[in-house]
């Protein structure tokens, strides 16, 4: 990771550099016939594809979940310290991550981003880039786009940033997390097409310095806040299906009217729970998590220690950019030992190798049969009970509890809980609902 960030009045200076090269349309183009076709398009929703960041990569199972375990690490600081169209798209998935692909411009060209319900911000790099990451794109050149426009200091978007603005600098951006990562740059808006619709000012940070683990070609964020892609559209309703963590089939992120649970399509019983808002935390999905069962047993949690504070702290934020599920330290203890106690294994350590806690060493002889305690997570209304493949891990001989100790009273609900589950998000009902679903068949 590379030393500390410049200040933000440095930040600002250079920022205005870019800000004030002039960018002339390259093109000259009539919109009426792609916003005809894309009113149409609309009515009946799109989708983007999601894949894994290195579904491409050589690693071992090892090294991909190692890797993953360590970014639900980094993610957790990030959330303890932070601050229209109908839309159907493929997400890729991969250490641990979701990614979307997208085009920005006129003409549009292609990049991959993370998929973020625990962030706003929908970033990419530009050029000029002072300090970027290698990305496996070029990067965005503003000056090649005839649909870029520079967002000013009186937008009510460049408000929500909360960053110094002076109008003849235009509206400069430092977002940064947790874990020391950061992007900064400054807000603009442009034409976004996904797979086949096109959308245009959409808000996003033009990003020329960045520190930190790459995300592709950058970020899109799904929060909660105006700044999110959910809320630019406008859209009350998204959803996501993912497949396996550690394979290469896709995924499917949804925006609109398709998002919403249709019980007909072929999935198991639908399950719903309210989402709990944070007013000191206004990006994140809280769920209100009652309990969790292990086998038999209900583990006698503290009713409080899932419970949301009044000072912003505690709660449990359902992320789709966490890989493991990570538990406050008194009930993560109770689910540690409940396991060790049931499943009849030895214990090994693994952790070096898996960055997890708690793995047992599997029999040598294939035949013999491995018993594994069921799983349910409690949350209000809804009894959550994770497929087997969701929270035990196989791999050289192990098997691995795919959760961690968040080291803190907030707890994070990851994506590998989440996979082969169809999640609904339903901002107008404030609900959050759950379907088994084969998400590469979705």
């Amino acid at each position: 990771m590379a030393s500390s960030p410049p200040s933000i009045s440095s930040l600002l200076f250079l920022t205005l550099a870019l800000i004030l090269i002039s960018i002339s349309p390259a093109f000259s183009t009539s919109h009426q016939a792609l916003d005809d076709h894309q009113d149409q398009l609309m009515k009946t929703g799109f989708k983007i594809t999601l894949n894994h960041i290195d579904s491409a990569g050589n690693f071992t199972n090892s090294k991909r979940l190692y890797r993953a375990v360590k970014r639900s690490s980094r993610r957790l600081q990030m959330f303890l310290t932070a601050k229209h169209p109908k839309l159907r798209t493929t997400v890729y998935a991969g250490e641990g991550e979701y990614v979307m692909n997208f085009s920005i411009g006129t003409p549009p060209k292609s990049y991959y981003g993370t998929m973020d319900t625990g962030s706003d911000l929908i970033w990419t790099q530009c050029q000029p880039c002072l300090e970027c990451f290698s990305q496996p794109d070029p990067k965005f050149d503003p000056r090649k786009s005839s649909s870029f426009s520079n967002v000013s200091c009186s937008n009510n978007l460049c408000h929500d940033l909360n960053s110094p603005c002076k109008a003849h600098d235009g509206c400069g951006y430092n977002y940064s997390y947790g874990d020391g990562s950061f992007t900064a740059g400054y807000l603009a808006t442009e034409t976004f097409t996904f797979e086949k619709v096109s959308v245009q000012n959409i808000a996003f940070g033009c990003g020329i310095f960045q520190f930190g683990p790459e995300s592709g070609d950058g970020l899109v964020g799904l929060g909660r806040g105006p700044l999110s892609l959910v809320s630019q559209l406008g859209e009350p309703t998204f959803s996501y299906c993912l497949t396996s963590w550690n394979g290469s089939k896709h995924s499917t992120l949804l925006i609109g009217s398709h998002a919403r649970l249709n019980s007909s399509g072929g999935g198991g019983e639908i399950k719903t729970t309210p989402l709990i808002q944070n007013p000191k935390q206004p990006t994140f999905y809280y769920l209100s998590l009652e309990g969790i069962t292990i086998g038999r047993t209900r583990l006698p949690v503290n009713k409080t220690t899932f419970a949301l504070n009044a000072d912003g702290s505690g709660g449990l934020i359902i992320d789709s950019g966490t890989t493991i599920t990570q538990l406050a330290e008194s009930a993560y203890i109770l689910v540690l030992q409940e396991f060790i106690s049931q499943v009849k294994l030895p214990v090994v350590d693994t952790f070096n190798s898996t960055g997890l806690d708690l793995c047992f060493e599997l029999p040598s002889d294939p035949s013999d049969r491995v018993e594994i305690p069921p799983l349910v997570f409690h949350f209000t209304d809804a009894d959550l009970d994770l497929p087997r493949e969701n929270y035990m891990l196989f791999d050289s001989g192990i098997m691995c509890l795919a959760m961690g100790n968040s080291s803190d009273t907030s707890s994070t609900f990851g994506n590998i809980q989440q996979q082969n589950i169809l999640v609904v998000y339903d901002l107008y009902k404030e609900t959050l609902s759950f379907m088994p679903t084969e998400c590469d068949k979705f």
